[in-house]
């Protein structure tokens, strides 16, 4: 099974009709092509549990990136928690964990290869998204979206520069100012907090850079070793050692890139990865298969998301630096998805690419420009063609790795369409009477700042969701269940859906989707009310997704990030082939679960909502 993130109908099949994807078509031709329906909404975590479970969100329990936390209203990290260890030891300015770190994986019902492995069938399963932490089952797994950095957020880079004016926080990551003294640099690795301390407090690891400006080289001295550094080309990883306690480090992996020297100096590093051959936290099943990958194959990211699409973003890294990234973090997945290929003679191996997803996201740029030079518009526009045509070159290496009775399914979780306009639902849940702030003129901070829980609502959090202040649900609750709640949601349906952008002459809001009619299961109060469905060109704002309101309701997107998937389901349907022909008019992504477990001769969960996919020619493999 040969997962592509974001693999798009809307570019297979005019590429495949023109002749440049010759080995998808091929695929097509002789075996199976659809486009595949995908979850509402379509949401890589919300999509890829229900690939991996065959059930809707109300069985996962996975609705979103973000969901928010009902007592406190903040956004919440909605598919895995960290927690610090609860019992701990104090000594003088020391405090002694006594038990490991909590580490909670949110997502509910079970993955079809723990099925599988119920019955002794083998499976290998490699960057599945919303794997994080690993769980045990009969067979190995290396994690993907949901894994921390060392830090423990999902992804924090650091920017060195000598421009002044750039230091401090930044979307993202942070930016160091640093000081050239002659040819050297003096700087430090911010880290994790260390966990020893009573006083919380960031470990760092300091370093010494010297420039050799006239062969673009530096050499920079970490952790008592000095490493050659090549402007402009990112290093390979390097481990980074963080000093906690008496004998005890902490280690990561980072990468460097040197961008300039001369007059300024600027260097990004990648977030601090967490070391897949010491790892801080496990990363794999089991815990010894991240170290056997990495002795294999070499040093590789852990991070979940580790294309730095917030580095592009905050102009930190350009976009021919972000490729570079990209497309080293895919030979990476490959050599692990071919090494391990190799070594699967039975049973079920899985890997997912998350490298399509992040180049549409920064490169989809048909119509709207308002954040690059007229020139780059022009560099770039076959980017995205060219991508294809790498996913087709995949494509051509695996078919050479198959035999007769090997079953081949290529699949994406959803399509992607452009993102040139922001919706900030909050900012109109205000406008139009259902959120209330204590003071309108205030429309800056994070988080719901300002707002006057005791007088609202409905209100927004993450890429689709909007809530009812539900009493006895959320802390502040203004609106009954039952007769109260329903007839809100259903003004609210009314008077979103059809919405327009009057600015841009456009419908931006398609459908607005009641979630008690489109979820069942035991998790469904966890999410939200209703899933709001954008048009094509539109997305909920950044500032919406994590509770911010403003004074516009629409604005133009200034991101780089200039295509989205978060938008009405039925608009972005993912792409299915398969070596085989498939019996099926209208497959789903929740029916790759059962399918998997009928090719093998287990009974499908009566719980599971997919259904199996009918494989023509081929009897069930047996569970002997």
């Amino acid at each position: 099974m040969l997962g592509l993130d974001g693999l798009s109908p809307d570019i297979v099949e005019p590429m495949m009709k023109a002749g440049k994807l010759p080995h998808f078509s091929q695929l097509k031709a002789t075996g199976f092509y659809s486009p595949l329906t995908t979850t509402n909404p379509p949401i890589s975590p919300v999509a890829w549990s229900s690939f991996q479970t065959g059930v809707n969100p109300g069985k996962h329990n996975v609705f979103d990136f973000l969901s928010r936390d009902p007592k406190t209203y903040f956004p919440t990290l909605s598919f895995s928690r960290v927690k610090k260890s609860n019992r701990s030891l104090t000594i003088g300015k020391y405090t002694l964990p006594l038990s490991k770190p909590r580490i909670q994986l949110l997502r509910r019902s079970k993955p079809f290869w723990h099925i599988l492995g119920e019955y002794g069938i083998y499976s290998s399963v490699l960057r599945v998204p919303v794997t994080f932490p690993p769980e045990k089952f009969r067979g190995h797994l290396l994690s993907a979206m949901g894994t921390p950095d060392l830090k423990g957020s999902q992804g924090t880079f650091t920017y060195y520069t000598t421009r002044k004016h750039t230091a401090g926080e930044h979307t993202g990551g942070i930016r160091v100012t640093v000081e050239k003294k002659g040819r050297r640099i003096r700087s430090y690795i911010p880290g994790p907090e260390n966990p020893f301390l009573k006083n919380a407090q960031e470990m760092r690891i300091p370093f010494v850079l010297d420039l050799i400006p006239e062969s673009k080289e530096a050499k920079i001295k970490l952790n008592g070793t000095w490493h050659t550094l090549k402007q402009g080309v990112y290093s390979n990883w390097i481990r980074l050692s963080f000093k906690a306690f008496s004998g005890v480090r902490i280690h990561g992996i980072g990468r460097f890139l040197i961008r300039n020297m001369d007059p300024e100096f600027d260097m990004y590093l990648t977030p601090v990865n967490i070391d897949p051959e010491k790892p801080a936290m496990p990363v794999s099943h089991p815990l010894v298969y991240s170290v056997y990958l990495a002795s294999a194959l070499g040093k590789y990211a852990t991070l979940g998301e580790a294309e730095d699409t917030w580095a592009l973003n905050e102009q930190v890294i350009d976009e021919n630096e972000f490729l570079q990234q990209c497309y080293l973090l895919f030979d990476e997945r490959k050599g692990m998805f071919f090494q391990t290929l190799g070594k699967t003679k039975t049973g079920v191996c899985v890997c997912v690419f998350d490298t399509p997803d992040r180049i549409q996201h920064m490169f989809w740029r048909p119509t709207n420009q308002t954040n690059r030079e007229e020139k780059n518009k022009n560099f770039y526009k076959n980017t995205v063609e060219d991508l294809y045509g790498k996913m087709d070159g995949l494509l051509r290496e695996l078919v050479t790795h198959l035999n007769e009775k090997d079953i081949l399914f290529v699949l994406s979780d959803h399509g992607i369409r452009s993102f040139r306009r922001c919706f900030n639902l909050n900012t109109w849940l205000q406008q139009n009477g259902y959120l209330h702030v204590k003071n309108p003129e205030k429309t800056e901070g994070d988080f719901f700042a300002h707002v006057d829980w005791e007088k609202t609502r409905a209100y927004g959090v993450g890429m689709a969701g909007l809530y009812i202040n539900q009493e006895g649900r959320e802390k502040y609750g203004t609106v009954e269940t039952g007769r109260q709640k329903h007839a809100l949601k259903k003004e609210l349906q009314q008077t979103l859906t059809g919405l327009r952008d009057e600015e841009a002459g456009e419908i931006a809001i398609l459908n607005v989707y009641d979630t008690d009619e489109i979820y069942a299961g035991p998790y469904r109060d966890n999410g939200p009310d209703l899933i709001i469905g954008c048009n094509n060109g539109y997305r909920i704002s950044w500032d919406s997704v994590i509770g911010k309101h403003g004074d516009k309701v629409f604005e133009d997107n200034a991101k780089s990030w200039q295509a989205d998937h978060s938008v009405d389901s039925r608009i972005v349907p993912g792409v299915l082939f398969s070596n085989k022909r498939l019996a099926v008019d209208n497959p789903g992504i929740m029916d790759l679960a059962p399918t998997i477990l009928n090719l093998f001769g287990i009974e499908i969960p009566a719980y599971m909502d997919g259904k199996a996919i009918a494989v023509p020619g081929d009897a069930a493999a047996g569970t002997e």
